[in-house]
């Protein structure tokens, strides 16, 4: 394989930092957009409605990272045909699964209301909006597999093109649907809807490579036993960490609702911060995913400590960088964010937790990348397991003791405990590369 260089980590990372740097801008205008109608409902509308579809669809977000890891195997063994055939399986598990939920839909959004009450007028409008975006469920779910792919194969800047023509094209939907034609909740739901099917069209098409050739209809090698078992017990396992993990995030912002609305608040303004460090330090993560997934199909365990060491000496540098930013601009960005005084200073006084956490976190999220590029998701459902467990009673006993401080400081226990227990199985990265594919 090519030269692990530090200007091919960046040429990898760097557009995935732009990708992510879209996201929040669709969400805003988004909300702004429905809030020039003047209706508060129809604002709680559209937050609710994507948060519900957001949460349903983040189940299969182990699509992404489980064809990201075995892409890049394929890929580094010179093995074309596998290439595209992990992407066509890939893409019939996320078409399948968006028809399953619009099936489901009436019994899905019944249990997320049931979860979640609203006003009459709330839900009725959230309703209109989820039954016309519950139809973009198979292209959403799809381009977790196409994203995964591009990743794999170093095209971060086809992944950039993507992400800017999907959000591109739904802000510009928005006005038009919205304040032009004045559709309301309806025009969000339609734009977005629009986005989606075309983002997967534009996704296929920057794929093409993987169906060359007629590998996307070699059937005997798509459906072969061994390779379909392989890759739903890898995806299996990825699912299971990532429910745990989000399980451990929402636990955090549930007990701090405990103590009082001011805290409640202060800490959802700092989860912004944590939010800005996902986006700023995701690109180093893919980095590796795709060098160390590459190292492991050539076969080379030396490739692999190299790939591991370079996007990781990135990755901490962006922390460090990060960790500063939030420590002397953080105040700033509080008072942007909330005018509330109370909530203003409380957020301050919690401030140097999210300073420290983008250094504290980021070795596990370097390792989730090494550890998803060389495949071992067992050991990652594993670490996983024994770091949420450390968690739940750094929880109870910190926050007994020390409140808010002991909830914030369980947080960083939680990152501390995946950085040692997956850095005590790092050695099967390299491992992996000896093992036959």
């Amino acid at each position: 394989m090519a030269d692990i260089t530090h200007r091919r980590v960046l040429n990898i990372a760097l557009p995935i930092v732009l990708s992510n740097a879209t996201v929040p801008l669709l969400g805003a205008v988004d909300t702004g957009v429905v809030g020039q109608m003047g209706q508060a409902a129809a604002i709680g509308a559209v937050g609710i409605g994507a948060v519900v579809l957001a949460s349903i669809y983040w189940i299969f977000g182990f699509l992404r990272m489980g064809t990201s890891g075995l892409v890049a195997q394929s890929h580094g063994a010179k093995d074309p045909g596998e290439t595209g055939a992990i992407l066509m399986r890939a893409l019939m598990i996320g078409g399948a699964a968006g028809v399953l939920f619009i099936l489901l839909q009436g019994l899905l959004f019944r249990g997320a209301f049931a979860l979640a009450p609203a006003s009459a007028e709330v839900e009725a409008l959230t309703q209109r909006y989820l039954a016309i975006r519950i139809w973009g469920g198979p292209a959403t779910i799809s381009l977790y597999a196409v994203t995964g792919w591009l990743i794999a194969l170093e095209r971060t800047k086809s992944v950039l093109v993507l992400q800017l023509w999907m959000n591109g094209l739904n802000i510009g939907l928005d006005f038009w649907f919205v304040l032009g034609l004045g559709w309301g909740v309806e025009g969000v739901a339609v734009a977005t809807l629009i986005a989606e099917w075309s983002g997967l069209a534009l996704g296929l098409w920057l794929c093409r490579a993987g169906f060359s050739g007629g590998r996307w209809c070699d059937w005997a090698r798509v459906f072969n036993r061994v390779r379909i078992r392989a890759m739903l017990a890898l995806n299996g396992n990825l699912m299971l960490r990532s429910v745990l993990l989000q399980g451990a995030f929402l636990s955090f912002v549930f007990w701090g609702a405990q103590y009082g609305d001011v805290t409640l608040a202060a800490n959802q303004v700092l989860l912004q911060f944590l939010e800005i460090t996902a986006f700023g330090l995701d690109g180093f993560a893919f980095a590796a995913e795709s060098l160390v997934g590459q190292a492991v199909g050539a076969r080379s365990m030396r490739e692999v400590r190299r790939a591991s060491l370079v996007t990781s000496q990135w990755g901490i540098g962006g922390a460090v960088l990060l960790g500063a930013f939030f420590w002397f601009v953080g105040p700033w960005i509080i008072d942007i964010m909330t005018v509330e005084p109370d909530v203003r200073l409380t957020a301050r006084s919690y401030l140097p937790w999210v300073a420290v956490a983008p250094i504290i976190g980021i070795a596990s999220w370097m390792f989730d990348g090494i550890f998803t590029g060389a495949t071992l998701s067992r050991d990652m459902r594993n670490t996983m397991l024994v770091s949420v467990a450390i968690y739940v009673l750094a929880l109870l006993g910190l926050t007994a003791a020390y409140e808010n401080h002991g909830l914030w400081a369980a947080l960083m226990v939680l990152n501390i405990a995946r950085a040692v227990t997956m850095a005590a199985r790092y050695q099967n990265a390299e491992r992996a590369a000896a093992l036959p594919l």
